[in-house]
């Protein structure tokens, strides 16, 4: 037998399983510990705040039947995710477990049905902010490397990889779920383990940097041309031109901004644009005497939905959210 799921039924699911079972402290006294909802098995998630912006979720649980989730495109932040006991697989022949663990980057996510089996599940996730890649795993200018930014797809699609555990990732993924400590102590070694998890699964795609050939040096007329097109972009938020209309006012073709752009500041320049944009988003919510809508319209938002969704992409807390001072996207 297969349940077949829509988000807005897995959604029910857990409010009325919050609702029943509200989530408690986790183990060793750390982070909050949530049971599954009883209409899909047994089991619980354990989600623990690493690092500010950076997240552990730590699952045990067993499906009662075969599940089908049918997962609607999305803006999804970047997730790195292990089982070391159960099969998740999607309809474009993607896998995670027996095996294989997935990077799943920051960006639009497509839709997409996966498949759980009648079995149990023994593994973790993590959630990290883009930003964060820049301060952990930065390059000699102190930006997110080259080789690693198409993780951070901004309103692109997103890329997903599905890299083969090998034996160390395994065993990190295995001392971090039987973590033997409490508290202060437990949250310094996941830290460490954490981190670890990811350099191990970025490793292999660094060490391609230097197989790889240098990007075109830009000539310092351009350079001044592309520093310009920023200039224009933070000076009109609410209503920005298009890339062309850009390229032009500038005096380089759009070609040569949209591979310029990311060189100079590590990012397109719809992605710098969307983030300049959001940052003062928050800034204007923050300061608590206006609306949703009316910062929205500000930064050149029609659609609250939208705005929403890439605000929550960003912050990881809804724009009403931020205006009412909350400070975590935890149970949100």
């Amino acid at each position: 037998m297969t349940i077949k799921l829509k988000i807005t039924d897995y959604q029910e699911f857990w409010a009325e399983a919050n609702q029943n079972n509200p989530p408690k402290p986790g183990l060793n006294s750390l982070g909050i510990i949530q049971e599954i909802p009883r209409q899909l098995g047994t089991g619980y998630v354990q989600t623990i705040e690493v690092y500010p912006h950076l997240w552990l979720s730590i699952l045990d649980n067993e499906y009662h039947d075969n599940v089908l989730f049918q997962i609607p495109e999305w803006h999804h932040s970047l997730h790195f995710s292990f089982l070391l006991a159960g099969t998740i697989t999607t309809q474009h022949g993607g896998q995670l477990g027996g095996g294989y663990s997935c990077i799943s980057g920051s960006g639009v996510q497509p839709k997409m049905n996966l498949n759980f089996t009648k079995s149990r599940y023994l593994g973790l996730e993590v959630h990290i902010s883009p930003d964060l890649l820049a301060t952990f795993f930065p390059d000699e200018t102190g930006e997110i490397p080259q080789l690693l930014r198409f993780l951070t797809k901004g309103n692109d699609w997103q890329t997903l990889l599905y890299p083969e555990i090998t034996t160390a990732v395994q065993g990190v993924v295995q001392q971090i779920i039987s973590c033997p400590y409490r508290e202060t102590m437990k949250r310094m070694y996941l830290q460490t383990k954490v981190l670890e998890l990811i350099r191990l699964q970025l490793f292999p795609i660094l060490a391609e940097q230097d197989q790889l050939p240098e990007s075109p040096r830009l000539k310092p007329d351009t350079i001044n041309r592309i520093h310009h097109a920023r200039e224009i972009l933070l000076a009109s938020l609410e209503n920005p031109p298009s890339l062309l209309e850009l390229a032009q006012i500038v005096g380089v073709s759009d070609r040569t901004l949209k591979r310029g752009f990311p060189q100079l500041f590590g990012t397109t320049v719809l992605s710098y644009l969307t983030d300049k944009r959001m940052n003062l988003a928050q800034q204007l919510l923050c300061q608590g005497n206006t609306t949703v809508a009316e910062v929205a319209n500000k930064i050149g938002y029609s659609n609250l939905g939208h705005f929403a969704a890439v605000f929550k992409r960003k912050f990881g807390i809804l724009p009403s959210q931020c205006l009412a001072g909350t400070k975590s996207f935890l149970g949100s």
